[in-house]
């Protein structure tokens, strides 16, 4: 299953994210043996981004020069020959990227993709005038408020919008993006010959012509049927005229679209069979990169939590986001944003031990897990699930239907009660908000903590607790970059596998690159014994408290 004894093959991963341009490369045992970075605000600050973006007119638009990327690419090559990486034994490449970023291509552009001089750099032969529109919309743009409304309307509501493309329409998304630049700039949407994602941009470049969208990355743009894996009619005609055509045919996550342009080949020396893997977004690639299968729940603690997870089926959750899996065949992924995350806890950890997170662990520690059933719900800014703003705390003799539950307490007695309420409050939350979502806890049940709170011993094992499951954290590099990695070598290895042997059996990408990488994981607590005991009506208590948040933010 494996490489051969001495393979010399390597494996090239790509993230573009918002802040910089990262490069990985892997050996045939899927070690890492090279890496570059290029960050856009310090390394090319001409064109003035901020954090990665430019801003727009208004305070909801963001966009990014294309050349910006495609600069950034000369540089990260560059800088991986001066590293030493043999750039001649890459078998194949793949990437991830920033979801929901759209580029227009003009015909001049796509004419310059076919005939690039490997003299020259890219970004002087893919300048702003191969695309119709030179200042790209990306993930951050929220301006598409009148286009979201009038796709759910045309279609039939959010609730079909929800059934067809797995999330309603969201401003962020690229069909309502696709939409504002067909009403406000009809001339340049005619112009554009194709539209790329940011994703799909980055398969382009190496390829040489435009490439196609995989299912992952299309499922974040309000047009695809998730089920069928291809554009929905209604929402492509909710959107613009003529969109299939410019968007062309989705594929897989893990497809190989052809072999790398001979402009790399010439200028990089590429090998000439090098394979281009399909590329995705970034939130489905970091699935790829954790290798998590079904009865995983990958919960990332940053400033806002997230918590990814496979489903069977998709839900009818309405501020949740459904995927096509990555990796899985007829196989979801299940998406969860949160907004009060670490910076709740740092706000708790400030006002009650000064910023000290050692005292803060010590008082979380020395508190019995259930809290003598003081739980507290802190949501300082507008929740997405559920829609409600505040905070509320009840004490261990507060009922739901009492007079004072709607105001709760003030605040509680003791530091460490403070502590462990909010840390609890958190987690049950995300639980019961995975459960709403459709994930089924059972026995097998583990979780994948990342993000920066995942150092945090004394935070995972209240997670532990809460879901009443072993709690593991990953090694090595992120999670998107390295999913990038592994999707180009398991896209490889099932495109050589079946040139060779046609009718044998699929491999799966968990059990390929598993069999490589055995030990990415490592446990770092499990639940004690009577922890379904304690959380469990607790969880009930939680729901109860959301319900009330929830009524005092609609009075």
């Amino acid at each position: 299953m494996g490489p051969k004894e001495g393979d010399k093959h390597t494996f090239l991963g790509f993230d573009l994210s918002t802040q910089k341009l990262k490069a990985i490369l892997l050996n045939a045992k899927l070690d890492v043996i090279a890496s570059a970075e290029v960050k856009f605000d310090t390394d090319l600050p001409e064109f003035r981004t901020t954090g990665g973006a430019n801003p727009g007119l208004n305070k909801f638009e963001f966009f990014v020069q294309p050349v910006m990327w495609i600069k950034a690419m000369d540089i990260i090559l560059d800088r991986l020959v001066i590293s030493e990486a043999d750039l001649s034994t890459v078998a194949a490449i793949s990437g991830s990227a920033q979801q929901h970023g759209s580029l227009y291509w003009s015909k001049h552009g796509i004419t310059a993709l076919e005939n690039l001089d490997p003299t020259k750099f890219l970004h002087t032969q893919i300048d702003d005038s191969a695309f119709v529109v030179n200042r790209t919309p990306i993930w951050m743009d929220a301006s598409t408020v009148k286009q979201c409304i009038e796709m759910e309307t045309a279609i039939g509501g959010h609730t079909e919008m929800l059934k067809i493309s797995g999330s309603k329409c969201y401003p962020r998304f690229t069909g309502p993006q696709i939409r504002k630049i067909y009403q406000q700039r009809t001339h340049a949407y005619e112009d554009a010959q194709r539209i790329s994602l940011v994703s799909s941009f980055l398969a382009t470049l190496f390829l040489g012509k435009v490439a196609s969208i995989d299912y992952s990355d299309a499922s974040g743009m309000n047009l695809l049927d998730i089920r069928e894996k291809t554009w929905s009619k209604a929402c492509l005609n909710a959107c613009a005229p003529d969109l299939e055509q410019r968007l062309g045919t989705p594929v897989s996550s893990t497809a190989v679209l052809g072999n790398v342009a001979d402009y790399f080949v010439q200028r990089f020396c590429f090998p000439a069979t090098c394979k281009i893997v399909a590329c995705t977004g970034d939130n489905p690639s970091a699935l790829a990169g954790m290798l998590v299968d079904k009865n995983w729940l990958s919960l990332s603690l940053g400033t806002s939590d997230t918590l990814m997870m496979s489903l069977e089926e998709p839900p009818n959750l309405e501020e949740g986001h459904v995927l096509c899996h990555p990796t899985e065949q007829d196989t979801f992924m299940g998406l969860l944003c949160f907004r009060n995350g670490s910076l709740v806890r740092e706000s708790i950890n400030k006002s009650e031990v000064g910023g000290n997170w050692q005292m803060f662990n010590e008082l979380l520690e020395s508190t019995p897990r259930g809290n003598f059933g003081n739980l507290a719900v802190h949501f300082n800014e507008m929740e997405i699930i559920p829609k409600a703003k505040g905070t509320l705390r009840w004490n261990k003799d507060m009922q739901p239907n009492s007079p004072d539950a709607a105001k709760g307490i003030i605040k509680f007695r003791s530091p460490q009660i403070e502590i462990r309420a909010l840390i609890e409050g958190q987690m049950l939350h995300h639980r019961a908000i995975a459960e709403d979502m459709g994930f089924h806890f059972i026995t097998e049940t583990k979780i994948l903590a990342t993000g920066g709170a995942s150092v945090n011993k004394s935070i995972l094992q209240v997670i532990s607790d809460v879901f009443n499951a072993p709690v593991y954290i990953q090694m090595g590099s992120e999670a998107a970059l390295m999913g990038a990695a592994y999707r180009a070598a398991y896209g490889y290895f099932i495109h050589e596998n079946q040139a060779q042997h046609p009718d044998a059996p699929r491999i799966s990408y968990r059990d390929y690159i598993l069999s490589l990488t055995p030990n990415h994981l490592q446990l770092v607590c499990e639940p004690n014994k009577d922890s379904e005991q304690i959380y469990g009506p607790l969880l009930q208590r939680y729901r109860d408290m959301a319900i009330t948040l929830e009524a005092n933010q609609a009075t």
